[in-house]
C-alpha cells in the first residue's frame, strides 16, 4: 500500500475484534469508514455489537456508522446487542437513532430477541426508547406471552408497565409451565432439533430472583448446543392476577373455571452457541 493511502478495512476488524479503542481511533482518523464490511458482508459495528463493545460502538456510531445498516443484508447491529444481552450497546445505538422496532431477516426485532432470551435491561432500554410492547413476534406471538413462557418476572413486569396486552394468554402460558419439568422440556427440545446421543449437562444458575436452568448438549469438550429457561412463572402468575381487575379480559377469563391451553407450541428459543444466530465468531472475521 502506498504511504499516502488511507488504510483499510481488515485492520479496523482486528481491532473490534481486540477490544483496541486506541487503533479503532487512529484508523477511524486516518480514513477507515466506518461502515466497513469483510469478504461476507458483515458490518464493523454489527461485529462490535455482538462483542458487546460499547466505547468502540460509540466511536463508529460518532464517525456516521448508520445503527440501522443490516450486517449481510440480514442482521441488525440492534439485534444482535439485544440477544447477547449487552444493554450497553442496546443504549448507544438507540441513542444514535437506531429504529426501536427495525425488522432484521424473518421478522425478528430486538424486543423479540431480548424477551426471548430474559434479558430485561435490553428490554426497558428498548421500551423507554419506543418499542412496541405488543408488536407480534414473526409467529405471531404477543411479547408478554413470550416473556410469560421465558419464566422472566421482571421482563413480564417491565412490559405490563408499558401496556402490553394479551394478559390472558399470558396468564395461561405461565399456569402451564407450573407443571413442566423445564429441565426435561428443554432437552428434548434440543434432541428433537439435534438427535439423542449427546453427553447431557445440566446447570441451575441464581438469576432475576430466581433459578434460570440451563441444558447443553455436548460432544467430548464442544459444545454442540444449549437452550435456558427461567423458572419465575409462579411469580409471574401472581404479577397477572394482581392486574386481573386492570384488563376487561381477565375479568372474563376468571369468572369461572377454565382449562389453560397445553396445545400452544411457540418456538424454542436459543442461546449464543454455537449455530445460533448472532453468534461472536471465535476467530477473526476474513476481510
Amino acid at each position: 500500500m502506498n504511504e499516502h493511502e488511507p488504510p483499510t478495512g481488515p485492520g479496523l476488524f482486528t481491532a473490534v475484534y481486540e477490544g483496541d479503542e486506541d487503533t479503532v481511533v487512529r484508523l477511524l482518523r486516518a480514513g477507515v469508514s466506518p461502515e466497513a464490511t469483510d469478504e461476507g458482508g458483515q458490518t464493523v459495528l454489527y461485529l462490535t455489537a455482538v462483542s458487546d463493545a460499547p466505547g468502540i460502538a460509540r466511536l463508529l456510531l460518532t464517525a456516521g456508522a448508520d445503527p440501522d445498516r443490516l450486517s449481510a443484508g440480514t442482521d441488525s447491529p440492534l439485534c444482535g446487542a439485544a440477544c447477547g444481552g449487552h444493554t450497553k450497546v442496546v443504549r448507544a445505538l438507540l441513542a444514535a437513532g437506531a429504529t426501536p422496532d427495525l425488522e432484521e431477516e424473518l421478522g425478528f426485532t430486538a424486543l423479540t430477541w431480548a424477551v426471548q432470551r430474559g434479558n430485561t435491561d435490553v428490554v426497558a432500554a428498548l421500551l423507554e426508547y419506543g418499542a412496541d410492547p405488543n408488536r407480534p413476534t414473526p409467529t405471531g406471538e404477543p411479547p408478554l406471552v413470550a416473556a410469560a413462557r421465558r419464566g422472566s418476572p421482571s421482563c413480564v413486569r417491565a412490559l405490563l408497565e408499558h401496556g402490553a396486552h394479551a394478559r390472558v394468554e399470558a396468564l395461561t402460558e405461565a399456569r402451564r409451565w407450573l407443571t413442566v419439568d423445564v429441565a426435561a422440556e428443554l432437552r428434548a427440545g434440543l434432541e428433537r432439533t439435534y438427535g439423542p446421543g449427546h453427553e447431557v449437562t445440566t446447570l441451575r444458575v441464581p438469576e432475576d430472583g430466581g433459578i434460570t436452568v440451563v441444558v447443553e448438549l455436548r460432544t467430548g469438550d464442544r459444545t454442540v448446543a444449549g437452550n435456558d429457561q427461567q423458572t419465575g412463572h409462579a411469580e409471574i402468575v401472581g404479577l397477572l392476577e394482581s392486574v386481573r381487575g386492570e384488563d376487561a379480559g381477565l375479568g372474563r377469563w376468571w369468572s369461572g373455571p377454565q382449562v389453560p391451553d397445553t396445545t400452544r407450541e411457540f418456538p424454542d428459543s436459543t442461546r449464543g452457541f454455537p449455530g445460533s444466530t448472532h453468534d461472536l465468531p471465535d476467530t477473526p472475521p476474513a476481510v
